[in-house]
């Protein structure tokens, strides 16, 4: 498979992203104000970058409206998923979360011009089956159909609807304004939630500042700089396929950082998952006999 800037791009987005689990996990702040923190403190040191250097290109009313829409579905996303992780368990949250390739397959189908081709439905299955072989099967018999069970799902549906949306948007503006328009959306969105909802704004540890602006450089600035790039020049579905495998980066980094135990189950259900996003980038539709001899 030769590897593009878009997929070097994704890669390094999946890398990063995949540290904010990690982060989550320490809950030393608040779900709602750590997603809030989030956008604000990477919008604040990406504007005066695009707006000095002039790559802040004013986009129609519409481009301009839909990205304010990306930002509030994404900022929505990463708010519900922070409570959904902190109420439930992150391998709850994750796997529900990471839904989010059937609804952006259905969605595309329906509403999109390039239609998911078999290569993905065949790569979601195996894709979702190498998930939830990696988290365990006896997990589902556990599940809690609760709040946090729902803000989960609701997660990866916003999430879908997000790369739709930004697929549309990102076909007619560069990926810094639209990151700055949406960013800057989000981050006045959540800070009126927060605000309304008495969430505190301050008197966190010097550790819990040092992650909130972690979490804003790498899961939020890099990561998304790099997906949005990908997005803008790939297939949704594949995007949003792509991004499963950031479940098998978080659970290597919580066995090297959180010392959580990584059993044979989870290397082969993370070997399964990652064969079914490879099936994805088959350029043409093949046959399964075709793909176990392909090299």
């Amino acid at each position: 498979m030769k590897l593009t800037k878009p997929r070097l791009a994704l890669i390094c987005g999946i890398l990063c992203i995949s540290v904010f689990p990690i982060l989550v996990k320490l809950r030393l702040t608040p779900g709602l104000i750590s997603a809030f923190y989030r956008m604000f403190f990477a919008v604040v040191l990406l504007l005066p970058y695009v707006l000095l250097s002039g790559n802040f290109k004013l986009p129609s009313l519409k481009s301009a409206l839909l990205a304010i829409l990306c930002g509030i579905l994404f900022s929505s996303d990463v708010a519900v998923w922070n409570i959904a992780i902190q109420e439930s368990s992150a391998t709850q949250a994750s796997l529900l979360t990471n839904l989010s390739p059937l609804w952006v397959g259905i969605g595309s189908f329906l509403f999109l011009k390039s239609k998911p081709a078999t290569n993905f439905w065949i790569g979601t299955v195996v894709a979702l089956f190498g998930m939830i072989t990696l988290v365990g099967f006896s997990f589902f018999m556990e599940l809690n159909f609760d709040k946090a069970f729902l803000f989960a799902v609701l997660s990866g549906i916003l999430y879908s609807i997000y790369l739709l949306v930004s697929k549309n948007v990102l076909s007619q503006v560069d990926v810094l304004t639209f990151m700055t328009i949406s960013l800057t959306a989000s981050s006045i969105y959540l800070g009126i939630i927060c605000y309304c909802l008495d969430q505190p704004f301050g008197g966190f540890s010097n550790t819990g500042w040092f992650v909130l602006l972690l979490q804003a450089v790498i899961c939020q600035l890099c990561a998304w700089l790099s997906i949005s790039y990908a997005t803008q020049h790939m297939r949704a579905t594949r995007v949003s396929l792509s991004l499963l495998s950031q479940a098998v980066i978080t659970s290597i980094l919580a066995w090297l950082f959180l010392e959580e135990q990584i059993t044979l189950q989870m290397v082969f259900g993370g070997i399964i998952l990652l064969f079914g996003i490879r099936i994805t980038f088959y350029d043409k539709t093949i046959s399964l006999k075709r793909l176990f001899t392909a090299k």
